[in-house]
């Protein structure tokens, strides 16, 4: 591939029980594609049911990539996530294949698409430490009040219950004196290797995606989302998979503290709040193109949509095969 060639890279992003699984999986095999997940929970081994990993079925045949590959316990930053996905995407134009990028973690997709360079700032287990324990005595709010008057660009993006992410934007902040959002300026200095086409799936009725993700996640418990949580509870892998929605929810149940049917709502709700987030996030990346999933009745109808929107984009990967 030439060094000025641009890689013709298919975004589908969108909430959680937006369909984008399918879609992609659906959208590959028609038209020789491979799909790299953007997930950053699918990547763990065991956190199967509540990451919605997507099982053989679902994927049609077509290798799907990032998934299911990292023990739990196990650290993966968006910097891994960049240079693992770049890596993936290169692989898949070479062999002739459409790369597309599936998945709701708006961080990755954006850092990837954006082809961020990210600076070696360093990190300071003592300030982490501390930063830690000062969110435990004083709560999340305070350390997230800190991060604003500081780099009030990078709070306005984070939720103040990502901890991770706050204590890490604070931990750099002290370790260079500059706010985390002026170094993502810094880090986009070199234009992007991919010709992208981003869709981004949503619902006109926002009721009608909350249904869906009720729906799902009472899947989910026939499925035995109940029992998998259980086990990851009883063996130590919380720390990871409680940045995931399905599992920290359902503790109190297992301590005996409440009824399931409680828990369970827990999870909706959370869940339902979680896409909203989502949702916040997409509209702010540029050149999305959205399509309204409650606007059609099958998937057939939904591909034939993103057909016509690819084809228009007039980006190289619609006639990549």
């Amino acid at each position: 591939m030439p060094q000025t060639e641009r890689i013709p890279l298919l975004v589908i992003a969108g909430p959680t029980a937006s369909g984008k699984t399918a879609l992609a999986a659906a959208y590959a095999k028609k038209h020789g594609g491979e799909v790299v997940s953007a997930d950053s929970m699918q990547i763990y081994k065991g956190l199967d049911i509540a990451t919605a990993k997507p099982e053989e079925s679902e994927k049609l045949g077509v290798p799907h990539h990032l998934i299911d590959f990292l023990d739990r316990g196990e650290s993966f930053s968006v910097a891994d996530y960049v240079s693992l996905a770049g890596k993936t995407v290169r692989d898949i134009y070479a062999r002739g294949k459409l790369p597309i990028i599936c998945g709701g973690t708006g961080l990755y997709i954006s850092s990837l698409i954006d082809n961020v360079i990210f600076d070696d700032t360093g990190s300071d287990p003592e300030i982490r430490s501390r930063l830690e324990n000062e969110a435990k005595e004083k709560g999340n709010h305070a350390l997230w009040l800190r991060l604003r008057e500081c780099d009030p660009e990078t709070a306005e993006k984070v939720h103040e219950n990502n901890l991770p992410r706050v204590i890490r934007a604070l931990e750099v902040y002290e370790l260079t004196g500059t706010p985390l959002s002026q170094h993502k300026v810094n880090s986009r200095r070199e234009s992007s290797p991919y010709d992208c086409c981003i869709i981004g799936l949503t619902a006109s009725d926002r009721q009608y995606l909350y249904d869906r993700i009720n729906k799902r996640v009472d899947i989910m418990a026939e499925k035995g989302l109940v029992e998998e949580c259980r086990e990851v509870w009883e063996n130590g892998g919380l720390a990871t998979a409680a940045q995931a929605i399905g599992y920290k929810e359902l503790i109190p149940y297992f301590e005996g503290k409440c009824g399931l049917d409680e828990c369970i709502e827990k999870i909706k709700l959370e869940t339902r709040h979680y896409a909203k987030r989502q949702l916040t996030w997409f509209r702010r990346v540029d050149n999305i193109l959205w399509v309204e999933i409650d606007k059609f009745d099958d998937l057939k109808k939904i591909i034939e949509k993103v057909e016509n929107t690819v084809a228009k984009s007039e980006i190289m990967c619609y006639n990549i095969t």
